[in-house]
Formats: C-alpha cells, sequence, structure tokens
C-alpha cells in the first residue's frame, strides 16, 4: 500500500534501502503465506515535521511482546531454527537511530510481526 503523494527520504538512500532489506528479508522469512507493507504520510496540523510511517507485517509466529527489546539486541537470535545472524534488527534500530525516527514492534493483525518505522521526510 503506497500513498498518492510522493515520499522523499530524508537521508541517504543506502540507508533507506538497507533498512526496507533487513525488514523485508525478517517478514519473509518468518511468514507463514503473506507479507503486507505500507507507507503512509503522516504530514499535517498535528505533524508539520514531515514525517512517514513504513510498516512491515507478516501472518508468522511474530515475538512476545516481552522479547521484542532483546530482538533489537545486536547478535540476539530469539530462535535458531531459521538461518540468520540476529543482526537485521539491530542495523534497523542503530538507523531509525541516527536518523532521530521511531522503531516499535508490535503483533500484527495479520498474526506475526508488524515492524512500524517513522522517518523524516523531505517537504
Amino acid at each position: 500500500s503506497l500513498p498518492a503523494a510522493e515520499i522523499v527520504f530524508a537521508g541517504e538512500r543506502e540507508d533507506l534501502e538497507e533498512l526496507l532489506g533487513n525488514l523485508l528479508e525478517n517478514a519473509m522469512k518468518w511468514a507463514k503465506s503473506a507479507v503486507q507493507v505500507s507507507v503512509v504520510p503522516l504530514t499535517g496540523k498535528d505533524d508539520p515535521a514531515g514525517l512517514f510511517e513504513i510498516s512491515i507485517e507478516d501472518d508468522g509466529p511474530g515475538i512476545p511482546e516481552d522479547k521484542a527489546r532483546e530482538a533489537l539486541k545486536r547478535g540476539r537470535r530469539l530462535d535458531e531454527t531459521k538461518p540468520g545472524t540476529g543482526l537485521g534488527l539491530a542495523i534497523v534500530a542503530d538507523l531509525v537511530n541516527e536518523y532521530g525516527g521511531v522503531l516499535a514492534l508490535e503483533r500484527s493483525g495479520m498474526g506475526g510481526l508488524k515492524a512500524v518505522v517513522r522517518l523524516r521526510s523531505l517537504q
């Protein structure tokens, strides 16, 4: 799901690609059959700063709420049954932090994980 208006990330293209690549790889790894991606502008009278939100959710097992913070630690893997290094979510958290954004790991309406990222856009 993409907005009608163009959104331009206020940062390096490679950083956004790295962030999205890690979140999408994670969602595809854990999804049973579906991944949903949406991008929405948040700019308006309540938020004149020019933010946008990316959400990537899947229908996999998700991450228990009490383990979400642990999943963001570098090299930490909550489940060893799938291949990986435990770096993906930590890299995402570092990049989001570097740009002054917000990252939230929530339960998806699809049953799995919903990763929500808010970042600044160029106006």
